[in-house]
C-alpha cells in the first residue's frame, strides 16, 4: 500500500482511503490545492492549520503519492506542492463533499460558495456532475469557477489576518490576487 509501511489490516477500499485522507486538515489541504494553491503559506492561510499540522499533512500526502514537491527557490530552499495523477483523481470526492455540504449544512440566507459554469454551453451546473442544460457529464477541466462574494470575503479576511499589517498596506487591503486563482476587488 503506497504511503503506508504497514500491511493493511483490511481489504475495504473506504478504510484504506481514509488512512490517507481521513481527517479534516488533509481534505482542506486538498481543497486548497484544487483551488490553485501551491505554496505552503497559501495553503496555511486558507486552512488555518498550524505550521506543524500542515507540514505533517503535506508529508503524508507526498508519501502516499497524492502530491509532489517541486523547488521554486534555492536560497532559501522552498517548495511548491502539486497534485499528482492520483491526487487529481480525488477531485470527485471534493466535488461530492461540496454538494453534500451545500445541501445539508447551509441555511437559506447563504449563497452557494463556488458556482461552476460549463464552459461548452455557458450554463451553471449546480451541484451535479451533469450539465442540466446540455446533458453532458462534466469534469473539473470543463468548468469555470466563480466564488460567491461571501466566500471571497471570508477568504480575504483570513489572508488579511495572516499577513503582517505592513505587508497588507503595501499590497492594498481588499484587492488584488488572492493566491488561489481568483481576483478580488474588495467588494
Amino acid at each position: 500500500m503506497a504511503g503506508n509501511a504497514e500491511a493493511p489490516d483490511t481489504v475495504c477500499p473506504v478504510a484504506r482511503s481514509l488512512d490517507v485522507v481521513g481527517d479534516r486538515w488533509t481534505v482542506l489541504v486538498l481543497r486548497e490545492m484544487f483551488m490553485g494553491a501551491v505554496r505552503f503559506e497559501e495553503i496555511q492561510i486558507q486552512t488555518q492549520a498550524t505550521p506543524q499540522m500542515l507540514t505533517t499533512r503535506l508529508k503524508s500526502l507526498e508519501a502516499s503519492g497524492m502530491i509532489e514537491r517541486h523547488p521554486y527557490s534555492e536560497k532559501p530552499l522552498r517548495h511548491e506542492y502539486r497534485l499528482t495523477e492520483k491526487g487529481r483523481a480525488f477531485y470527485p470526492v471534493i466535488y461530492a463533499l461540496r454538494g453534500w455540504g451545500e445541501t445539508w449544512f447551509k441555511d437559506e440566507s447563504e449563497e452557494v460558495a463556488v458556482r461552476f459554469v460549463h464552459r461548452e454551453c455557458g450554463h451553471d451546473v449546480g451541484l451535479g456532475t451533469v450539465c442540466p442544460e446540455c446533458g453532458v457529464q462534466v469534469e473539473r477541466k470543463d468548468l469555470d469557477a466563480t466564488m460567491s462574494d461571501q466566500f471571497a470575503a471570508e477568504r480575504a479576511e483570513r489572508r488579511a489576518a495572516f499577513k503582517a499589517p505592513a505587508k497588507t498596506a503595501v499590497l492594498g487591503a481588499g484587492s488584488g490576487f488572492t493566491g488561489d486563482g481568483f481576483i478580488t476587488n474588495g467588494n
